[in-house]
């Protein structure tokens, strides 16, 4: 079956995230991120894309990125290409260094924009490796550094963003510190779960979803629709990234024989 075309982005601002095959590290050393920095730069040349924010995880990354051009596909890539080129003959090893197809979000507000590089960058913090301002790996640092004609190390284009949050700054955003370290709303997080690696999601994440994907509020109510629209509303929860059988008889109040019948359209 082929795969789905991606969807282009109405103002051509994307969230991709590339990691590494069965989750494996991607990242050895030092050495390995100031490589990829170094690639990123090399493919903004190439392609002429905006890199909003970054974050280099040990096996995954995180890239925000605006492309003119509508070029993403070829952009994460040649990235993906080049890095695992290096990798390979750096560490002496064979095969596929990244999972085969990238995943990508069309962000499509400036509030999701925003809120996506305060997620990117607390990437360190959730995993318990470091404090946002102490990881050497991401776009944060860079928001701070004095502008400079030609600055070899500057790989974000942070203009926009800082005019964004400057507009924000009569409401909640008084500056860029206290933006990046703001506690992101539970709400607002399950918008960004498509890109967590967890395997299994909380059951208030599943209501959640429930509640505000499917439109339905009381979800006990499912027991008393009739088969059909049942069996449909259970095939939509199947969808979920990261939902068990069980999960779902559970919060359904439902047999784990019913849902396991219902096949996932």
């Amino acid at each position: 079956m082929p795969r789905e075309a991606r969807r282009l982005s109405n103002n051509k601002v994307y969230h991709c995230m590339i990691r590494g095959v069965n989750q494996q590290d991607i990242f050895f050393e030092e050495q390995d991120y100031l490589k990829f920095q170094e690639i990123i730069k090399r493919t903004k040349q190439k392609f002429l894309y905006q890199l909003y924010s970054y974050v280099l995880m040990p096996n995954h990354i995180h890239l925000e990125i605006k492309d003119e051009n509508q070029k993403l596909s070829q952009i994460i890539h040649n990235i993906a290409t080049i890095y695992a080129k290096y990798f390979n003959d750096k560490y002496q090893r064979k095969g596929h260094l990244f999972e085969s197809r990238f995943l990508s979000k069309n962000v499509e507000s400036q509030y999701y924009i925003l809120n996506l590089i305060r997620y990117i960058h607390q990437n360190p913090v959730k995993a318990g490796i470091s404090s946002i301002d102490k990881y050497k790996w991401s776009s944060y640092s860079e928001y701070f550094i004095n502008e400079c004609i030609d600055c070899k190390d500057k790989i974000v284009d942070k203009e926009e963003i800082l005019k964004m949050v400057e507009e924000q700054e009569k409401t909640e955003v008084k500056d860029f510190f206290k933006f990046n370290n703001r506690t992101i709303k539970f709400e607002d997080s399950i918008e960004l779960l498509e890109f967590e690696m967890r395997s299994k999601l909380k059951d208030e994440e599943v209501i959640y979803f429930i509640n505000k994907k499917l439109g339905i509020s009381n979800i006990q109510e499912i027991q008393n629709y009739n088969v059909v629209k049942r069996n449909k509303i259970i095939q939509e929860i199947k969808k979920i990234k990261g939902v068990t059988q069980p999960q779902i008889a559970r919060i359904l109040g439902l047999s784990v024989g019913i849902v396991e019948r219902v096949k996932k359209e």
